[in-house]
């Protein structure tokens, strides 16, 4: 069961959310590139949040991987990731419109898309899911 395109969907989310923050940057300010670890020296609790919950998101969609012979708790770990993501999208969205600095040239960086990607990704998955459960319900009737 490791083979199914859910195990796909979930290993490139896993990597988009744990490597792909070192890589862009989530904003930019006239002097330098924010990336996602360099907010853990950060004075905001909620600038902390941010890197925590991006290595959450991608310790799930690993974890979630490995627990192909129960699909059902495959999907609940699907559905948390989601609400992580979406959690994660909100308080980037919020320290995005509240970033100190406004006489300076500050840019969002394609790291506020990261979250986008990985809920899209974690829904393919879940979809897959769900198809591989209904197959095994169907084929558990017949017998």
């Amino acid at each position: 069961m490791i083979q199914r395109i859910q195990t796909i969907y979930l290993l490139i989310a896993g990597i988009i959310s744990g490597g792909l923050t070192f890589v862009f940057n989530l904003w930019s300010t006239a002097n330098e590139n924010i990336f996602s670890l360099d907010l853990f020296s950060a004075a905001s609790v909620i600038q902390k949040t941010i890197p925590v919950s991006f290595f959450i998101s991608a310790i799930l969609s690993v974890v979630t991987i490995f627990l192909f012979k129960n699909r059902q708790l495959q999907f609940v770990l699907g559905r948390l990731n989601i609400l992580t993501n979406l959690f994660l999208l909100g308080v980037l969205v919020y320290v995005s419109l509240n970033l100190s600095g406004g006489t300076e040239v500050s840019e969002k960086g394609i790291g506020m898309f990261i979250p986008v990607v990985t809920i899209l990704l974690v829904v393919l998955a879940n979809k897959a899911i769900k198809k591989d459960e209904d197959l095994v319900k169907s084929v558990d009737r017949l017998r």
